[in-house]
């Protein structure tokens, strides 16, 4: 693993982020890595500041440490020097599981000639929502292995399907950009089982990184997050969702068929597409009420859209939160 990529200088980060662009580097890892690399770009900053960090505790000041972490209000009311200590100080560790259900394998982006992708996508011809979660992936992966944090996979759909243990050697990254790129995407998803699997094989506090469509009851999602918080591991949720999904602007009668059992159903999209865009529009918005009033970060992407940017944001918010500022 290298800190930077042949080709990049000079590139800004909207420029090889987009699916459309990043698409046509053939090698994935090398299209993870970009992502990550622009992610770092777009944050304007250090990447060590961000992912896994997280206000810890204090120490004292001893000479020749980073005078920009001293805490100035507790010099003020004790006349003391204390440094604020951060997570990464402390050596989180980053659980990313990213959803292999069968609804993944939704998409409407084309793949084009020459692009790069997951087993998935090159079967199919097109960008699906799977392809966009292992992209997230691999970048949060590689931040988080840039900054020296433990990392860890684990791939879901009605239980754990595939892992990789949680650590900070170089090996690790393969291990992750592997099992990504050849995962099979099936099966229906049991969210609850998947958070008591992977709770069975975390003991210390960890940030867990989800990405997934989060097509389930919203109340198997808020239980399995209820049990995270209760363990008090932090959380970040990753909603991916296909432009099609969202917008849903089809305009012929057709069949629609569950990919995980629901059946088909013959329906002319322009009689319920009101209602369909309500309904999803109250489970996303459930979704995020329930993340955020426990705590945790909520981002949904839009697989049409860049990866980059809108990672770099809430990773930017996330840093800004824990030296003590005001997200706006």
């Amino acid at each position: 693993m290298t800190d930077s990529t042949p080709g990049s200088a000079g590139m800004r980060a909207e420029q090889y982020l987009a699916p459309e662009t990043i698409g046509q580097l053939t090698s994935f890892e090398f299209r993870a890595r970009m992502i990550a690399e622009g992610v770092m770009s777009g944050m304007h900053r250090s990447p060590y500041q961000g992912l896994a960090v997280e206000f810890a505790e204090h120490r004292q000041y001893v000479s020749g440490d980073d005078l920009k972490h001293l805490d100035w209000k507790v010099f003020g009311r004790s006349d003391k020097l204390y440094l604020k200590q951060y997570q990464q100080e402390t050596n989180l560790d980053v659980v990313i599981l990213v959803d292999a259900s069968a609804s993944m394998r939704f998409g409407t982006l084309k793949v084009k000639q020459g692009w790069g992708g997951t087993d998935a996508s090159t079967r199919i011809g097109t960008w699906t929502k799977f392809d966009h979660a292992t992209a997230v992936g691999a970048a949060l992966c590689y931040l988080a292995l840039q900054q020296r944090d433990r990392v860890g996979l684990a791939m879901f759909a009605d239980g754990i399907k595939a892992q990789v243990k949680r650590s900070n050697a170089k090996s690790t990254w393969r291990s992750v950009i592997r099992t990504l790129a050849t995962e099979t995407v099936d099966d229906t998803t049991d969210f609850g089982k998947v958070v008591e699997q992977t709770l069975a094989s975390v003991s210390n506090r960890s940030l867990f990184v989800i990405v997934s469509d989060f097509l389930v009851p919203t109340d198997m999602v808020k239980a399995g997050l209820a049990r995270l918080r209760h363990r008090r591991h932090d959380v970040m949720l990753m909603q991916v969702l296909d432009r099609q999904e969202l917008q849903f602007d089809l305009d012929e009668p057709s069949p629609f068929e569950g990919l995980e059992g629901e059946g088909r159903i013959n329906i002319d999209p322009r009689v319920i597409r009101e209602d369909y865009l309500a309904a999803l529009t109250k489970h996303c918005s459930t979704l995020e009420k329930t993340a955020r009033s426990l705590g945790f970060d909520y981002l949904r992407l839009d697989t049409h859209g860049s990866v980059g940017p809108a990672l770099a944001a809430l990773l930017a918010r996330r840093a800004l939160l824990a030296r003590g500022g005001r997200a706006g």
